[in-house]
């Protein structure tokens, strides 16, 4: 997902982290939703290029879904780790 510039990156992680805020029905604010977004776009990227096998980079709307998925498994995986305390 190297398509993108920083100030798109910027953009797709605050949205991303809000719609896996809302999904995992969490509250966070804007530096939160922008570092969990970002975070997710990674993995999702990842994800999305090693076990699916596309690219997400050039389309809005996939880099969104993405990153979004990827915010999603994040926000999942910290709600297990914070259980376990």
């Amino acid at each position: 997902m190297s398509g993108f510039g920083w100030i798109a990156w910027i953009l797709i992680g605050i949205v991303a982290g809000w719609l896996a805020e809302k999904i995992m029905k969490r509250e966070h604010g804007l530096l939160t939703n922008l570092i969990v977004g970002i975070a997710g776009a990674l993995i999702g990227g990842f994800l999305a290029n090693n076990v699916l096998g596309f690219d997400a980079a050039g389309s809005w709307i996939v880099g969104i879904i993405v990153a979004t998925v990827g915010a999603v498994i994040l926000l999942f995986l910290l709600g297990l780790i914070k259980k376990r305390r």
